[in-house]
């Protein structure tokens, strides 16, 4: 299948986009348009830088414009909850949108994705959001560490969107001790009330663990530059502790944190897993076929590394 598109952008092309702040590290246009270009869609795939101050006008813009549909990355993912017009039961789950389709009602009255309809057919539109993190970040646990969450003891840092979650997502796979850290550790606790309240059973903690863990994963944005600190706090918690350590960020391929944590011993894998099921996830909830993942894995691997 082609990897690259066969014809050029022309008057009928269809878009979609990925809104960030920061945006420039994002893969998702090289995973996405190879995505698209497989699938002979006349469509094209866009990164824009988006202030958090202008999200809710640049989603409105999309729809405007008719756009196919729009992933969200960081800080976006909890702030566009009220900002579309209805959310998914993922969405609703998890707490946080990440991918946004945008719809139109077709000759029978039913919403049916924006794509499916000939633009110029296309009048009275409203915007779906989704979550399509959630299943990621597991399925790339399971594939990628080889970690099995059922009973396990996380220690999860960041609360924000991506934070919040993992780890709503780890509580309802099982684990049994899940430590959160984050900057302001109020939203640490709240999340640690609401995981409290909907299971129980689940050994649910604000700050580091006095004993090791299955699995130390990153979810705060430190690491996207080198200038950044370890999002770890190597006083309160040794990576040794660790036996698997999991960095969402995907570009640098290898964090200080990953780097730290390969000399300490522990297994590694960066995001490069959750971002490509995400957005196989949301590529198809835009268009209706089935995503060609490996091709998709293939360009994203190639993007990253360099392969």
């Amino acid at each position: 299948m082609p990897t690259e598109f066969s014809s050029p952008i022309d008057a009928i092309t269809r878009y979609c986009a990925v809104y960030g702040h920061p945006i420039k590290h994002s893969a998702s246009p090289a995973m996405q348009n190879a995505g698209i270009a497989a699938l002979s869609l006349n469509w094209r795939y866009l990164a824009f830088e988006v202030h958090p101050d202008n999200l809710a006008a640049a989603i409105a813009g999309a729809k405007a414009m008719k756009y196919v549909g729009l992933n969200l990355t960081v800080p976006h993912k909890l702030l566009a909850l009220p900002m579309v017009d209805v959310l998914d039961d993922s969405a609703k789950t998890w707490g946080a949108v990440n991918t946004i389709r945008f719809e139109s009602k077709n000759k029978n009255g039913m919403w049916v994705p924006i794509a499916e309809m000939p633009a110029d057919e296309v009048s009275e539109t409203r915007s779906h959001g989704f979550n399509t993190d959630a299943d990621a970040i597991t399925r790339s646990l399971k594939e990628d560490l080889g970690v099995n969450l059922k009973n396990a003891s996380v220690l999860l840092l960041g609360a924000g969107g991506a934070g919040r979650v993992t780890a709503l997502k780890l509580a309802s796979e099982g684990v049994a001790n899940l430590f959160l850290v984050n900057r302001t550790a109020q939203k640490a606790e709240d999340i640690a009330a609401e995981i409290r309240g909907k299971h129980p059973e689940i050994s649910v903690i604000v700050g580091y663990p006095k004993t090791s863990v299955d699995l130390l994963l990153n979810a705060t944005s430190l690491g996207l530059k080198a200038s950044d600190p370890s999002p770890l706090d190597s006083t309160q918690f040794e990576l040794k502790n660790a036996r698997a350590v999991y960095d969402m960020i995907y570009r640098p391929a290898e964090t200080l944190l990953l780097a730290a944590a390969k000399i300490a011993g522990c297994r590694t894998a960066n995001g490069i897993g959750m971002l490509l099921y995400q957005g196989a996830k949301a590529l198809e909830l835009w268009s209706g076929k089935t995503a060609p993942v490996e091709i998709m894995r293939h360009v994203l691997e190639k993007n990253i590394y360099g392969q």
